[in-house]
Protein backbone atom coordinates (compact mmCIF):
# COMPACT_ATOMS: atom_id res chain seq x y z
CA UNK A 1 0.00 0.00 0.00
CA UNK A 2 2.39 2.59 1.15
CA UNK A 3 6.19 2.14 0.01
CA UNK A 4 9.45 4.44 0.93
CA UNK A 5 12.02 5.32 -1.30
CA UNK A 6 15.31 7.04 0.63
CA UNK A 7 19.09 7.57 -0.52
CA UNK A 8 21.34 9.90 -2.04
CA UNK A 9 21.27 7.28 -4.89
CA UNK A 10 18.65 9.29 -6.92
CA UNK A 11 19.66 7.16 -9.86
CA UNK A 12 19.20 3.72 -9.14
CA UNK A 13 15.94 4.88 -6.90
CA UNK A 14 14.84 6.32 -10.13
CA UNK A 15 14.58 2.82 -11.73
CA UNK A 16 12.87 1.69 -8.60
CA UNK A 17 10.10 4.03 -9.37
CA UNK A 18 9.76 3.51 -12.98
CA UNK A 19 9.87 -0.17 -12.59
CA UNK A 20 6.91 0.15 -9.93
CA UNK A 21 4.83 3.08 -12.55
CA UNK A 22 5.33 0.14 -15.39
CA UNK A 23 3.60 -2.43 -13.63
CA UNK A 24 0.77 -0.31 -12.74
CA UNK A 25 0.16 0.36 -16.43
CA UNK A 26 -1.74 -2.75 -17.15
CA UNK A 27 -4.89 -1.04 -18.26
CA UNK A 28 -3.25 2.17 -20.04
CA UNK A 29 -4.24 4.32 -17.56
CA UNK A 30 -1.63 4.78 -15.56
CA UNK A 31 -0.78 8.20 -16.43
CA UNK A 32 -4.32 9.63 -15.63
CA UNK A 33 -3.93 7.55 -12.20
CA UNK A 34 -1.04 9.26 -11.44
CA UNK A 35 -0.39 11.96 -9.06
CA UNK A 36 2.87 13.75 -8.28
CA UNK A 37 3.19 15.72 -5.17
CA UNK A 38 5.93 18.18 -3.72
CA UNK A 39 6.57 16.91 -0.03
CA UNK A 40 7.94 20.49 1.10
CA UNK A 41 4.39 22.35 0.45
CA UNK A 42 1.57 19.72 0.40
CA UNK A 43 -0.81 19.58 3.13
CA UNK A 44 -2.32 16.87 5.17
CA UNK A 45 -5.89 17.89 3.83
CA UNK A 46 -4.25 17.32 -0.02
CA UNK A 47 -2.46 14.53 1.12
CA UNK A 48 -5.27 12.69 2.30
CA UNK A 49 -7.77 13.99 -0.53
CA UNK A 50 -5.44 11.98 -3.01
CA UNK A 51 -4.98 8.87 -1.05
CA UNK A 52 -8.67 8.34 -0.83
CA UNK A 53 -10.25 9.39 -4.29
CA UNK A 54 -10.86 6.16 -6.19
CA UNK A 55 -8.64 5.37 -9.41
CA UNK A 56 -10.37 6.03 -12.85
CA UNK A 57 -10.77 3.29 -14.83
CA UNK A 58 -8.53 0.98 -12.92
CA UNK A 59 -7.81 -0.82 -9.74
CA UNK A 60 -5.04 1.20 -8.96
CA UNK A 61 -4.12 4.47 -8.23
CA UNK A 62 -0.86 5.90 -7.23
CA UNK A 63 0.70 8.87 -5.75
CA UNK A 64 4.41 9.72 -5.22
CA UNK A 65 4.96 12.29 -3.21
CA UNK A 66 8.82 13.85 -2.60
CA UNK A 67 10.34 15.23 -0.01
CA UNK A 68 7.95 14.80 2.26
CA UNK A 69 8.90 12.61 5.25
CA UNK A 70 12.67 14.61 5.29
CA UNK A 71 10.28 17.99 5.90
CA UNK A 72 8.40 15.71 8.34
CA UNK A 73 11.70 14.70 10.17
CA UNK A 74 13.89 17.74 10.58
CA UNK A 75 14.44 19.41 14.06
CA UNK A 76 12.38 22.06 15.40
CA UNK A 77 9.64 21.18 13.21
CA UNK A 78 6.39 23.29 13.97
CA UNK A 79 3.44 22.04 14.98
CA UNK A 80 1.44 21.91 11.90
CA UNK A 81 4.19 19.36 10.63
CA UNK A 82 3.67 17.21 14.11
CA UNK A 83 0.18 16.94 13.73
CA UNK A 84 0.65 16.20 10.15
CA UNK A 85 3.19 13.28 10.49
CA UNK A 86 1.12 11.96 13.38
CA UNK A 87 -1.97 11.61 10.93
CA UNK A 88 -0.12 10.40 8.72
CA UNK A 89 1.16 7.41 11.15
CA UNK A 90 -2.42 6.96 11.61
CA UNK A 91 -3.64 6.62 8.31
CA UNK A 92 -1.44 4.77 6.30
CA UNK A 93 -2.43 1.74 8.25
CA UNK A 94 -5.90 2.16 6.73
CA UNK A 95 -5.38 3.50 3.22
CA UNK A 96 -7.86 2.04 0.51
CA UNK A 97 -6.70 -1.15 -1.50
CA UNK A 98 -6.64 0.76 -4.79
CA UNK A 99 -3.92 3.20 -3.27
CA UNK A 100 -0.71 2.84 -3.74
CA UNK A 101 1.53 5.55 -1.95
CA UNK A 102 4.78 6.62 -2.64
CA UNK A 103 7.27 8.52 -0.39
CA UNK A 104 10.62 9.60 -2.58
CA UNK A 105 13.53 11.45 -0.20
CA UNK A 106 16.43 12.34 -2.01
CA UNK A 107 18.73 11.76 1.13
CA UNK A 108 18.71 8.86 3.72
CA UNK A 109 16.12 8.68 6.27
CA UNK A 110 16.55 8.41 9.83
CA UNK A 111 16.49 4.98 10.87
CA UNK A 112 14.50 5.74 13.74
CA UNK A 113 12.09 7.85 11.10
CA UNK A 114 8.08 6.48 12.64
CA UNK A 115 7.27 5.92 8.76
CA UNK A 116 10.00 4.27 8.44
CA UNK A 117 9.87 1.76 11.39
CA UNK A 118 5.73 1.69 10.20
CA UNK A 119 6.88 0.71 6.53
CA UNK A 120 9.08 -2.33 8.42
CA UNK A 121 6.41 -3.36 10.92
CA UNK A 122 3.38 -3.59 7.90
CA UNK A 123 2.98 -6.28 5.90
CA UNK A 124 1.48 -3.39 3.34
CA UNK A 125 4.46 -1.01 3.66
CA UNK A 126 7.78 -1.38 1.73
CA UNK A 127 11.09 0.50 2.69
CA UNK A 128 14.50 0.57 0.36
CA UNK A 129 17.49 2.67 0.91
CA UNK A 130 19.52 3.48 -2.28
CA UNK A 131 23.11 4.38 -1.11
CA UNK A 132 25.30 5.98 -3.63
CA UNK A 133 27.59 3.08 -4.58
CA UNK A 134 30.74 3.26 -2.59
CA UNK A 135 34.71 2.96 -4.58
CA UNK A 136 34.64 -0.80 -4.78
CA UNK A 137 31.16 -1.30 -5.41
CA UNK A 138 31.58 1.15 -8.12
CA UNK A 139 33.33 -1.00 -10.37
CA UNK A 140 30.89 -3.56 -9.81
CA UNK A 141 28.45 -1.47 -10.90
CA UNK A 142 29.75 -0.90 -14.45
CA UNK A 143 30.06 -4.53 -15.03
CA UNK A 144 26.85 -5.38 -14.32
CA UNK A 145 25.46 -2.66 -16.59
CA UNK A 146 28.02 -3.81 -19.35
CA UNK A 147 26.56 -7.52 -19.12
CA UNK A 148 22.99 -6.21 -18.81
CA UNK A 149 23.63 -4.33 -21.72
CA UNK A 150 24.96 -7.47 -23.37
CA UNK A 151 28.50 -6.36 -23.54
CA UNK A 152 32.22 -7.45 -21.85
CA UNK A 153 34.48 -4.85 -20.63
CA UNK A 154 37.98 -4.98 -19.35
CA UNK A 155 39.46 -4.29 -15.79
CA UNK A 156 41.40 -1.16 -17.53
CA UNK A 157 38.62 0.00 -19.31
CA UNK A 158 36.08 0.21 -15.65
CA UNK A 159 38.94 1.66 -14.19
CA UNK A 160 39.23 4.51 -17.11
CA UNK A 161 35.47 5.04 -16.92
CA UNK A 162 35.20 5.73 -12.99
CA UNK A 163 38.41 8.03 -12.96
CA UNK A 164 37.44 9.87 -15.69
CA UNK A 165 33.78 9.97 -15.52
CA UNK A 166 33.53 9.40 -11.53
CA UNK A 167 30.39 8.25 -9.75
CA UNK A 168 27.84 9.77 -11.67
CA UNK A 169 25.67 7.49 -12.59
CA UNK A 170 23.65 8.64 -14.98
CA UNK A 171 26.44 9.91 -17.19
CA UNK A 172 28.26 6.08 -16.07
CA UNK A 173 25.22 4.41 -17.93
CA UNK A 174 24.98 6.31 -20.77
CA UNK A 175 28.74 6.08 -21.19
CA UNK A 176 28.60 2.22 -20.86
CA UNK A 177 25.29 2.42 -23.28
CA UNK A 178 27.61 3.74 -25.87
CA UNK A 179 30.59 1.58 -25.49
CA UNK A 180 28.48 -1.31 -25.43
CA UNK A 181 26.77 -0.41 -28.89
CA UNK A 182 30.24 1.23 -30.38
CA UNK A 183 31.54 -2.80 -30.00
CA UNK A 184 28.47 -4.73 -30.47
CA UNK A 185 29.04 -6.88 -28.33
CA UNK A 186 31.56 -8.93 -30.29
CA UNK A 187 34.64 -8.03 -28.52
CA UNK A 188 35.40 -6.58 -24.64
CA UNK A 189 35.34 -3.12 -24.43
CA UNK A 190 39.30 -1.65 -23.83
CA UNK A 191 40.67 1.15 -22.09
CA UNK A 192 41.39 2.54 -25.44
CA UNK A 193 37.77 2.40 -26.41
CA UNK A 194 36.99 4.76 -23.07
CA UNK A 195 39.54 7.07 -24.49
CA UNK A 196 38.18 7.02 -27.88
CA UNK A 197 34.65 7.47 -27.33
CA UNK A 198 34.38 8.99 -23.57
CA UNK A 199 34.65 12.84 -23.68
CA UNK A 200 35.53 13.18 -19.99
CA UNK A 201 38.69 10.86 -20.89
CA UNK A 202 40.22 13.68 -22.48
CA UNK A 203 40.83 14.82 -18.64
CA UNK A 204 42.92 11.62 -18.72
CA UNK A 205 45.32 13.58 -20.64
CA UNK A 206 45.36 16.42 -17.99
CA UNK A 207 46.68 14.21 -15.73
CA UNK A 208 49.15 13.02 -17.83
CA UNK A 209 49.81 16.49 -18.45
CA UNK A 210 50.32 17.42 -14.95
CA UNK A 211 52.34 14.31 -14.16
CA UNK A 212 54.82 15.76 -16.70
CA UNK A 213 54.94 19.07 -15.30
CA UNK A 214 55.54 17.71 -12.11
CA UNK A 215 58.23 15.05 -13.07
CA UNK A 216 60.07 18.42 -14.70
CA UNK A 217 59.86 16.16 -18.15
CA UNK A 218 59.30 19.13 -20.81
CA UNK A 219 58.94 16.99 -23.78
CA UNK A 220 56.26 14.73 -22.70
CA UNK A 221 54.61 18.26 -21.04
CA UNK A 222 54.64 19.90 -24.88
CA UNK A 223 53.86 16.81 -26.43
CA UNK A 224 50.90 15.56 -24.90
CA UNK A 225 49.79 19.49 -24.70
CA UNK A 226 49.66 19.41 -28.56
CA UNK A 227 47.81 15.95 -28.38
CA UNK A 228 45.11 17.79 -26.69
CA UNK A 229 45.30 20.49 -29.46
CA UNK A 230 45.20 17.51 -31.96
CA UNK A 231 41.93 16.67 -30.17
CA UNK A 232 40.20 19.96 -31.11
CA UNK A 233 40.99 21.21 -27.77
CA UNK A 234 40.98 24.94 -27.76
CA UNK A 235 44.02 26.23 -25.73
CA UNK A 236 41.54 28.28 -23.17
CA UNK A 237 39.92 25.00 -22.49
CA UNK A 238 43.24 22.84 -21.94
CA UNK A 239 44.34 25.81 -19.80
CA UNK A 240 40.76 26.02 -17.70
CA UNK A 241 41.39 22.25 -17.16
CA UNK A 242 44.80 22.57 -15.76
CA UNK A 243 43.50 25.15 -13.78
CA UNK A 244 40.98 23.59 -12.10
CA UNK A 245 43.70 20.25 -11.68
CA UNK A 246 45.75 22.65 -9.89
CA UNK A 247 43.48 23.94 -7.91
CA UNK A 248 42.46 20.87 -6.98
CA UNK A 249 45.44 19.80 -5.97
CA UNK A 250 45.82 23.05 -3.54
CA UNK A 251 42.55 22.08 -2.11
CA UNK A 252 44.17 17.98 -1.36
CA UNK A 253 47.19 19.42 0.13
CA UNK A 254 45.28 21.85 2.89
CA UNK A 255 42.33 19.07 3.39
CA UNK A 256 43.95 15.93 3.17
CA UNK A 257 45.56 15.94 6.95
CA UNK A 258 42.08 16.51 8.37
CA UNK A 259 40.67 13.89 6.21
CA UNK A 260 43.29 10.76 5.53
CA UNK A 261 41.17 8.20 4.11
CA UNK A 262 40.51 9.30 0.10
CA UNK A 263 36.84 8.53 0.35
CA UNK A 264 36.34 10.97 3.45
CA UNK A 265 38.69 13.98 1.61
CA UNK A 266 36.76 13.21 -1.50
CA UNK A 267 33.33 13.43 0.34
CA UNK A 268 34.70 16.90 1.70
CA UNK A 269 35.28 18.51 -1.86
CA UNK A 270 32.45 16.78 -3.48
CA UNK A 271 34.36 14.57 -5.75
CA UNK A 272 34.79 10.89 -6.83
CA UNK A 273 37.18 9.33 -5.14
CA UNK A 274 38.94 7.68 -8.56
CA UNK A 275 39.70 11.53 -9.55
CA UNK A 276 41.20 12.33 -5.97
CA UNK A 277 43.19 9.54 -5.45
CA UNK A 278 45.53 10.35 -8.52
CA UNK A 279 45.46 13.95 -7.68
CA UNK A 280 46.58 12.98 -4.13
CA UNK A 281 49.85 11.04 -5.52
CA UNK A 282 49.85 14.84 -8.35
CA UNK A 283 50.06 17.12 -4.72
CA UNK A 284 53.06 15.19 -3.47
CA UNK A 285 55.20 16.73 -6.66
CA UNK A 286 54.67 20.03 -5.27
CA UNK A 287 54.99 22.18 -2.40
CA UNK A 288 52.22 24.21 -0.96
CA UNK A 289 54.03 27.81 -2.14
CA UNK A 290 54.69 26.16 -5.50
CA UNK A 291 51.22 25.32 -5.71
CA UNK A 292 49.86 28.67 -5.18
CA UNK A 293 52.79 30.35 -7.29
CA UNK A 294 51.65 28.15 -10.74
CA UNK A 295 48.19 28.79 -9.84
CA UNK A 296 48.79 32.88 -9.82
CA UNK A 297 50.74 32.12 -13.27
CA UNK A 298 47.82 30.29 -14.89
CA UNK A 299 45.73 33.48 -13.51
CA UNK A 300 48.32 35.93 -15.30
CA UNK A 301 48.36 33.88 -18.75
CA UNK A 302 44.80 33.57 -18.65
CA UNK A 303 44.09 37.16 -18.49
CA UNK A 304 46.77 37.87 -20.87
CA UNK A 305 44.66 35.36 -23.45
CA UNK A 306 41.84 37.00 -23.31
CA UNK A 307 42.90 40.66 -22.95
CA UNK A 308 44.65 40.16 -26.38
CA UNK A 309 48.46 40.65 -24.55
CA UNK A 310 49.49 36.82 -26.06
CA UNK A 311 48.57 34.32 -28.66
CA UNK A 312 46.59 31.71 -26.60
CA UNK A 313 48.79 28.52 -28.61
CA UNK A 314 52.10 30.23 -27.79
CA UNK A 315 51.24 31.65 -24.22
CA UNK A 316 50.51 27.84 -23.32
CA UNK A 317 53.91 26.17 -24.79
CA UNK A 318 55.91 28.86 -22.83
CA UNK A 319 54.11 28.01 -19.74
CA UNK A 320 54.26 24.72 -19.91
CA UNK A 321 58.24 25.11 -20.58
CA UNK A 322 58.34 27.42 -18.09
CA UNK A 323 56.56 24.83 -15.24
CA UNK A 324 58.58 22.23 -16.42
CA UNK A 325 61.92 23.77 -16.23
CA UNK A 326 61.27 24.70 -12.58
CA UNK A 327 63.49 23.61 -9.78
Amino acid sequence: MFYVLHGDDIYTQTEELDRLRDRMDDTGMAELNTTLLDGRTVTWEELRQHCDSLPFLSDRRLIIVSGLLTRLAQRGAGVTDQQFLERLIEHLPHLPPTTRLVFVEDRPLPHRHPVLALARSQEDGYERAFAQPSEHALTRWVYQRVSQEGGHIESQAVHALCTFVGDDLYKLHHEVQKLVAYTDGQRAITEDDVHTLTPQARQGNIFDLVDALGQRNGSLAASTYHDLLAMGEHPLGILGMITRQFRLMIQVKELSPQFPAVSALAHALHQSPYPIRKILAQSHNYSMKQLHTIYHKLLEVDVAIKTGQTEATLALDTLIGGFSGQP
